[in-house]
């Protein structure tokens, strides 16, 4: 079966490279002029100064269908001065009623709008992007790596006016110099490109044609020439902020941290902007405060390993994707901001402890992050944060009051260099980050690493006219504390070196330093319909990046291909298509085949502007080193993943999406199903809400669930888990300007697990399903006054009730008022309330009415910051 999908795939790859392309489309010029009068931004187009310069247009179809004439005509001027670039375009359209005038927040891409990317660098790799929605929203986006990413946290201060006439619409912008980045010469051309959207019909056009599947967009802009005698602009923007804040939750007068009922707080600090020099720019917060940012959706864990959650504070998120430098595909990465100002990690629930009062993160003092590319193609980023000592208020059985310390003063630092070769067809990177932490030695705080380390370097080359290339990455990781914490490393979820079948690594007390690598090896063709990459990677068993940077598991050599055929030309059926076919095989570093699997998976789009996939993937039997928690591994059979979905036309008021999956185990070990269903309403342009429930159903037979010793022996307890999860996510957002949103989101989280079936482990990796365990039938008895099984014939053995029920509500409610270019107004109320009790009412009727008496904590707050431009 393996050996004839790998034949055909290499048939594929060979018809592939028939199809590969060669860039022979002719670059577009617009020759700009210097301003001589002034224009006023009322998105008119009336001033004089606009005759100075003719039309560009032309527009040539992008999506769906490439090198067409566009269903409507796009015109734009292109003017500056010292400090500005002004750019004005005429969209015409023979339908002016039918424009659709959607209303979002920033960066929100609704309805109709235009954009222009300006690529100041002329590196062919990085870009600007400004656009203009018809109802006057803003946005805009950092280019990099020549178009695969798209940073729109990135906010910078410009000016735009809209307005609807007879012929069409009209977008206005004047764009401060001081945002962009260009070298200091007297003369200058920059990489150009405009982009209209068509929402009624999805339709996207172009300025410079660029065929959809080119390797990259950057590299492929018009150019804009005429620019003459401007001088690059230092930006400095200071930005303080003042919050204030007042929290409720249920009195308890027997606790004299919540005998109150609320508590009120109030905060000053102040972020900053600074341009160094024109290449280089300083991003500065002293004691940020991220009160307005979203919650954390619930989530039930029953892995070893750790839950993912995305990054949302502002100033972390603003060029992240400078600093990121994954191992391979997915989440594990060298970088990830959220350990910085995570919870504290120390522990100060002692046994003498009646009532504790800590903080749930650790406070920034302070960070800055210095960023630049000069005119010779080198970039970096450096970024420096120092985290505060944290206590926690304790009252001890006697009355005392005291302090314990969970969290030490750390230092973060990371930094991330890359050099362009050849218009950026070559690039060359490293990356090193330090994490030091200071007097560890209390309440579990000697488990943490004094210091961490870990570097890379990568190389990522383009060859055939950027039809094909290939990924190096070479990365290396240190990690030093006391015996103990290197002790803890090496026992933990990403590595368990002390399984009693790991044969190629064991635990050595006396480490006070691990050492680990990883490296990543890919070649792929990246242009035309048929594409294809094939690689390895492998994380070694020490490699250690969760001080500074998200891991999920070390032992791993990951081998994988892949293959796509893509159709973006309609059809008498599709306006596009996708066909993938995917294939892996993973090994541990003691050559153990722990993981084997193929995918298949297919996507259209339709005419009626609908969509939908479905794919198959089959699971062979897989290994696993981590779930019995340090003991042996164990074998699981294979098994089948089905899935599918569609959406509907995301134009009309009424929208829905649906999307449902299956998993079959093998020998019944397992079934999983999930069903996701959203509905979106928009009934005006201004508003719109979605709804989204979600149900999911889990069965496994063999769900760890604790370690219990005997005289003899240690037993490895498993049970079967019928788990089932409810979830809904509500969504408002009301526009009731382009700079004043009100935005509502909020989640009920139910979910129950019960267990039977119990079992311990037996021969675990045996041939048979059956004689991977000892099913303990019903020797065992449950004690529900204690909530404990004792098991019969074991000498008493006993275990905890591994059932749960679980109830969460989590809510945001967020004004946003932009009262000025860069200043703006919060106003946020946040709900959270949970309940965890082991009751076997696990029905949903039984769990939301638990929602209703749920005690909550609220938090009201109100932000704001006022940004000087100097």
């Amino acid at each position: 079966m393996i050996r004839k999908v790998i034949l055909g795939w290499i048939l594929l790859i060979g018809m592939g490279n028939v199809w590969a392309q060669s860039d022979t489309t002719q670059t577009k010029v617009y020759t700009t002029a210097q301003l001589q009068s002034e224009i006023v931004i009322d998105g008119l187009l009336d001033d004089p100064a606009w005759s100075q310069v003719d039309w560009g247009g032309d527009f040539i179809g992008h999506r769906p269908e490439y090198n067409v004439a566009p269903s409507q005509k796009t015109q734009f001027k292109i003017l500056y001065d010292a400090k500005y670039l002004y750019v004005g375009v005429r969209s015409f359209d023979t339908e002016p009623d039918k424009i659709a005038r959607r209303m979002s927040r920033r960066d929100g891409f609704e309805g109709d709008f235009v954009e222009i990317n300006i690529d100041s660098y002329h590196d062919k790799r990085t870009a600007f992007s400004f656009s203009a929605s018809v109802s006057g929203v803003k946005g805009d986006e950092y280019v990099s790596n020549n178009g695969s990413n798209w940073d729109s946290t990135w906010d910078p201060i410009w000016y735009l006016k809209t307005s609807i006439d007879e012929e069409g619409w009209i977008a206005e912008f004047k764009i401060p110099l001081s945002q962009l980045r260009f070298a200091d010469k007297e003369e200058h051309v920059w990489g150009l490109q405009l982009t209209r959207r068509l929402f009624r019909k999805e339709e996207r056009s172009t300025w410079q044609p660029v065929d959809p599947n080119a390797p990259g967009w950057v590299h492929l802009f018009g150019e804009l020439r005429g620019i003459k005698g401007i001088k690059p602009q230092k930006q400095l923007e200071i930005m303080p902020y003042v919050v204030g804040s007042a929290e409720t939750f249920k009195k308890e007068e027997e606790n004299p941290f919540r005998e109150d009922g609320y508590e009120l707080n109030a905060n000053v600090g102040v972020d900053a902007k600074i341009g160094i020099t024109s290449d280089i720019t300083l991003d500065l917060t002293v004691n940020p405060d991220f009160g307005q940012v979203e919650s954390d959706p619930s989530a039930v864990n029953l892995s070893a390993f750790r839950l993912f959650f995305r990054e949302q504070r502002p100033f972390f998120l603003e060029g992240s994707n400078i600093m990121s430098f994954r191992t391979s595909g997915g989440i594990n990465n060298l970088y990830y901001s959220r350990r910085i100002g995570g919870k504290p990690q120390g522990n100060a629930d002692a046994d003498d402890v009646a009532y504790i009062d800590a903080p749930n993160q650790s406070r920034i003092l302070g960070a800055a992050k210095i960023t630049g590319k000069n005119a010779k193609g080198f970039s970096w980023g450096i970024l420096e944060s120092f985290t505060n000592r944290e206590y926690a208020q304790v009252i001890d059985t006697l009355g005392d009051r005291r302090k314990e310390k969970i969290a030490p003063y750390s230092n973060y630092l990371v930094a991330r260099a890359q050099q362009d070769y050849g218009d950026g067809k070559t690039v060359v990177g490293a990356y090193f980050s330090n994490v030091n932490r200071f007097n560890n030695n209390e309440n579990g705080l000697e488990l943490l690493h004094d210091d961490a380390q870990s570097g890379g370097v990568d190389i990522n080359h383009n060859f055939a006219n950027r039809n094909y290339g290939f990924e190096f990455k070479a990365m290396v990781s240190r990690v030093n504390g006391s015996e103990e914490a290197i002790y803890e490393t090496q026992t933990s979820a990403e590595r368990y070196y002390q399984r009693p079948d790991n044969d190629h690594r064991s635990v050595d007390s006396t480490l006070t330093t691990l050492y680990g690598s990883a490296g990543t090896l890919a070649f792929g063709k990246r242009s035309g319909n048929w594409r294809w990459t094939i690689g390895s990677n492998y994380k070694s068993p020490g490699l250690e990046l969760n001080d500074v940077g998200f891991l999920v598991q070390t032992d791993i050599i990951n081998n994988w291909a892949w293959t796509q055929y893509r159709i973006n030309k309609p059809t008498k059926l599709f306006r596009s298509q996708r066909y993938r076919a995917y294939i892996e095989s993973n090994l541990d570093f003691g050559g153990v085949t722990t993981n084997k699997g193929g995918e298949i998976n297919m996507n259209w789009d339709f005419h009626n502007l609908w969509s939908a996939g479905t794919g198959l993937w089959r699971q062979g039997s897989r290994i696993s080193n981590a779930d019995l928690r340090g003991g042996p591994s164990i074998t699981y059979p294979g098994g089948f993943n089905y899935w599918y979905w569609f959406e509907t036309n995301s134009r009309k008021k009424i929208s829905f999406s649906y999307n449902n999956s299956y998993y079959w185990g093998d020998e019944d070990f397992s079934k999983n199903v999930n069903f996701r269903f959203s509905v979106n309403y928009q009934p005006t342009d201004a508003l719109r809400v979605s709804l989204s429930p979600r149900v999911s159903h889990r069965r496994n037979a063999l769900q760890y669930i604790d370690q219990i010793e005997d005289a003899e022996q240690m037993h490895y307890l498993m049970g079967e888990v019928q788990q089932q999860t409810y979830s809904m996510s509500l969504r408002a957002n009301y526009n009731i300007t382009p700079n004043l949103t009100i935005e509502l989101w909020a989640q009920p989280f139910m979910a129950s697990g019960q267990y039977q079936k119990f079992k311990f482990d037996s021969d675990t990796n045996a041939g048979e399903f059956e004689d991977r365990f000892l099913d303990l039938n019903t020797q065992y008895v449950y004690d529900e006054d204690q909530s404990y099984y004792t098991i019969d014939g074991y000498n008493g053995l006993q275990f905890d009730d591994p059932d749960f029920n679980i109830v969460e509500f989590r809510s945001n409610l967020v004004t946003r008022w932009e009262y000025i270019p860069g200043s703006t107004l919060f106003l946020v109320w946040s709900n959270n309330g949970g309940q965890f009790d082991r009751s076997e009412k696990n029905e949903f009727s039984d769990l939301s009415a638990n929602l209703k008496g749920l005690e909550s904590t609220n938090t009201f707050l109100i932000k704001y910051t006022y940004r000087f431009i100097l």
